[in-house]
């Protein structure tokens, strides 16, 4: 065999050498291609790891802001309803305010129509009291009259009199003398006797002695006598 037509053989060092040589391409070809699908979108349009983290900062931002203005907005509606809780009892004591000044003026008003009346009460009284002494006065000059008819004293007693019923007037006071003939008023007569007369039975016979009132009040009643009906 000559030399030309000699057939090369590979040693197994030349081909160990050539298989890493070939493995490292390979290798270097991934990761390449790996490097380069990393830049871009994959090819079902999918967006690449740096976009995926910007969407998710994002939405981060957004859920915390949102949960920031649920919290402030929980805050003012708690405030609301604190507000409106001393509104409403604001209200309430001022309602009861009101009512209380209302009952002070009412009991306000209703102790001075008393202290009014009582006031009135003790000048009527003390009226009362007077014309109560006087009136027996009055009766003992009429009964002088009655037993002086011809005494130079009788005028002086009539002027006397006269001057004493005008004081009594001036008081409110009315003497009770019932006519003869009336029917007798147990608030106002007084019955000393019954007396047979031609009057009627029941009624007044005479006025023994007048009785006197004042306003409503009878400070004392007519002394009267009142006849049986039957004549003598």
């Amino acid at each position: 065999m000559s030399d030309d037509d000699a057939v090369d053989v590979e040693s197994p060092d030349d081909a160990e050498g050539d298989a890493a040589r070939a493995n490292g391409t390979a290798e270097a070809a991934a990761e390449g291609a790996a490097g380069e699908s990393a830049g871009n979108e994959s090819a079902d349009g999918e967006p690449n790891g740096d976009a995926r983290r910007d969407g998710e900062a994002i939405a981060a931002a957004v859920a915390e802001h949102d949960e920031a203005l649920a919290r402030e907005v929980a805050a003012l509606e708690a405030d609301l309803a604190e507000t409106r809780e001393t509104l409403r009892e604001r209200d309430e004591e001022a309602e009861e305010l009101t009512s209380k000044l209302a009952r002070v003026k009412a009991d306000f008003s209703n102790y001075k129509e008393r202290a009014k009346r009582k006031q009135e009460d003790i000048r009527e009284r003390a009226s009362e009291a007077l014309v109560e002494r006087l009136t027996p006065v009055r009766n003992d000059l009429l009964r002088a009259l009655d037993q002086d008819e011809g005494s130079d004293l009788r005028p002086g007693v009539e002027s006397t009199l006269e001057k004493f019923d005008e004081v009594l007037a001036d008081e409110g006071v009315e003497s009770i003398e019932p006519e003869p003939g009336e029917e007798v008023d147990p608030a106002r007569h007084q019955v000393m006797l019954r007396v047979d007369s031609d009057r009627p039975e029941g009624t007044i016979h005479e006025v023994y002695e007048p009785g006197y009132e004042m306003g409503d009040r009878v400070l004392s009643e007519a002394k009267v006598t009142v006849s049986t009906g039957d004549e003598e």
